[in-house]
């Protein structure tokens, strides 16, 4: 599996990517006004929110150019503050915005942090969790509902075919319903479908820059969003997590990268991540 890191500006560099050879993208951007990473031309240090939004969606125009009909967007987005205390509503002004730019949004999955940083406010509950949009460029999507099924006791299951039984009349029909033809409706053994609130503990990378995501936050949206041969795309790489999740899934990976730090950081991690297996370029 090949991961190949293009260092500068992702609205530029996405230009050098092949038209509709990317499956998914799995991505965390900068937050508006949250920190400065010390490079010129980063997102979140836009003066106003509305430019923050309208640089971003210059970025999803470009992802939009490389995905494939059917592909699809894992936006990972947290919120701020302004400086009178005012939520700004960074992650719903963004969904937004993309959507009367064509995306369709088909979900907002929220992720939980149960190990999440105190916060000194007093007068109001402290935040915990960040926003997971998913977004499909078109309505007919690749996704792999049973790669992320969800466990299911045995008990569940057997009371299910229990309650739905031939033996026992349905409250719908007078003959009941047939347990091999209907009762996987209500409980699939193969697992429930996967839920919107995804409860996962926030990561650190020694040596990377402050955030990360955590690889147990990527993976099921590698796994739904592409199957194994695939590209999977990430315009702000960071220290490579989505592309580490990816090559250990089969998955190639392709991404851009402002800070040329951050590039060396990335291929120093995915490289020892499975080093006989992958390869890593930067460029």
């Amino acid at each position: 599996m090949q991961a190949k890191i293009l260092i500068g500006d992702a609205r530029d560099r996405l230009t050098e990517i092949p038209a509709k050879s990317v499956r998914t993208c799995v991505t965390s951007p900068p937050y508006f006004g949250l920190r400065d990473y010390g490079v010129d031309g980063q997102m979140g240090s836009e003066l106003t929110p509305d430019d923050f939004v309208n640089q971003l969606a210059l970025v999803f125009q470009g992802v939009y150019d490389v995905l494939t009909d059917d592909g699809t967007i894992w936006l990972n987005l947290g919120d701020t503050y302004h400086s009178n205390g005012n939520l700004l509503g960074m992650p719903w002004r963004v969904a937004f915005e993309l959507q009367s730019r064509g995306w369709i949004l088909r979900s907002d999955i929220i992720w939980q942090k149960p190990n999440v940083m105190p916060e000194s406010t007093k007068n109001r509950p402290t935040k915990s969790h960040e926003h997971l949009f998913l977004f499909a460029k078109s309505n007919k999507y690749f996704y792999d509902v049973d790669s992320i099924r969800e466990p299911v006791s045995a008990v569940s299951i057997a009371r299910s075919k229990y309650s739905f039984n031939t033996d026992r009349p349905s409250a719908k029909t007078t003959g009941g319903i047939h347990v091999e033809k209907m009762g996987e409706r209500f409980v699939n053994p193969k697992g429930r479908n996967k839920r919107d609130v995804w409860t996962i503990p926030t990561a650190s990378f020694k040596g990377a820059h402050f955030a990360v995501m955590p690889e147990s936050l990527v993976e099921p949206c590698v796994l739904a969003g592409s199957a194994e041969g695939d590209t999977v795309l990430d315009p702000f790489t960071g220290s490579g997590t989505v592309a580490v999740v990816s090559l250990q899934h089969g998955r190639n990976f392709v991404g851009t990268e402002l800070n040329p730090e951050y590039g060396e950081i990335a291929k120093d991690r995915i490289t020892k991540a499975a080093p006989m297996f992958n390869e890593v370029i930067v460029c």
